[in-house]
């Protein structure tokens, strides 16, 4: 079904992705804000039968759901429009995000109060919960007395003090017949429900993001205390001793709290920090975000610092077997990973496990790693090579360890 209700704005999304040129991904010229210009627009008419009108809805339609990607005055195809055919959890989620966006797919008429339209937005979960718990069609006006009663509840909460004369109260079901109408008629187009005469019935659509929600808000409530109130870097280190699968539970839990758009961005910004414990944490947590943190993540992989982490996840997204990945680094990226992840183990870790570290090295033989570490130029070489002299228990090869720490220190050969 989420194929179905995308399939017109994957229809555009594909046509745009061949119609544009340049580079690895073909690129379409956009207006200011991702608007089609006029004469692509009807370009686009033309080529897929269609109505202007219902061109620009459909392209709206796929960049709210992630099949487009705009940046600037250039759009291309969307990282979900790419796993089309092989990812059902990508179209659903792509769904999801149309979903989320039904009152920018259908916006208020200009007549209706923008702060009445607010409150009705923030009323629609819970009267989609209601109908999902009906299990069946529910009549209009049993769902206006519910807005009557959702939209009265947030006035109370908000505990507003009037300033100045006011005129008298009006009831608020006397104004929502047609903003229900509005939110009824946004929702049935986008599909998550039916609207018959006098009723309205959740679809199954409908029914699966409602759960959907329900189970972000329930994942985010198992958060040990604290973490998921945390920024990025707070919770990362929150998760630092935690076991694996713990670790991915508390990652789950602090993203389901937030925009994945501004979470993925939290979390590229905690990578870009001195500490190398956080910047592979902050990978880890990336991988439990999957596909959608693609662009961003791409766009990283240009950095020096988050190249080698960036280039793993991508080749991770794009199927590489799990022993084959680091096959995506040069020699030398494949080296500076080694020394920032021998500096987080060195600030974080046992000695023991920096002296194990020496075997996942690229490098053959120690003499050859010392020559390649010197020459990477990471910034914690030496507190690594020093720390790894202190710790390994072999006293000669200690002394080259050492060596070559003063030689970078002194910037020596």
């Amino acid at each position: 079904m989420a194929r179905q209700w995308l399939a017109a704005a994957a229809r555009i999304a594909r046509w745009a992705g061949d119609t544009g040129s340049g580079g690895h991904t073909n690129v379409l010229r956009t207006a200011p804000g991702g608007a089609l210009t006029p004469d692509v627009a009807e370009q686009a008419a033309a080529a897929l039968e269609l109505t202007p009108r219902q061109v620009q809805a459909d392209w709206d339609a796929a960049r709210l759901a992630g099949l487009i990607e705009v940046h600037g005055e250039s759009a291309r195809a969307g990282w979900r429009l790419r796993a089309w055919d092989r990812d059902d959890s990508a179209v659903l989620r792509g769904w999801v995000a149309l979903f989320d966006a039904w009152s920018l797919v259908h916006p208020a008429p200009a007549e209706l109060a923008p702060a009445a339209v607010a409150e009705v937005i923030e009323a629609v979960p819970q009267l989609l919960s209601v109908l999902q718990l009906s299990q069946g069609p529910m009549p209009l006006p049993q769902l206006l007395d519910l807005l009557d009663q959702r939209v009265t509840e947030l006035r109370d909460e908000r505990c507003e003090i009037p300033y100045g004369p006011q005129p008298e109260p009006v009831p608020a079901g006397t104004d929502l017949a047609p903003l229900l109408d509005w939110a009824l008629d946004g929702l049935a187009a986008v599909g998550a429900l039916t609207l018959d005469t006098g009723q309205a019935t959740l679809t199954p659509l409908g029914s699966w993001a409602v759960w959907v929600k329900l189970e972000q808000i329930i994942v985010a409530a198992q958060s040990p205390a604290g973490n998921i109130e945390q920024s990025a870097e707070g919770m990362l280190r929150g998760c630092a001793r935690l076991r694996p699968n713990a670790a991915r539970a508390e990652y789950r839990a602090w993203l389901a709290a937030r925009p994945v758009g501004s979470a993925v961005t939290e979390l590229l910004d905690a990578a870009r920090g001195e500490d190398s414990l956080i910047r592979g944490l902050a990978f880890e947590a990336l991988r439990v975000v999957g596909a959608p943190a693609e662009p961003e993540v791409r766009a990283a992989s240009d950095e020096l610092l988050l190249r080698p982490y960036a280039l793993i996840w991508l080749a991770e997204q794009e199927g590489y077997d799990p022993e084959d990945v680091h096959t995506v680094l040069t020699r030398e990226e494949s080296t500076w990973l080694w020394v920032d992840t021998a500096a987080a183990v060195a600030d974080h870790g046992e000695a023991t496990l920096l002296v194990r570290h020496l075997e996942a090295a690229v490098q053959p033989t120690i003499p050859h790693l010392l020559n390649e570490v010197r020459a990477v130029g990471h910034p914690r070489t030496v507190q690594v090579l020093v720390a790894l002299a202190a710790a390994h228990p072999d006293p000669a090869l200690a002394k080259a360890v050492r060596r070559a720490a003063f030689q970078v220190h002194t910037g020596g050969v």
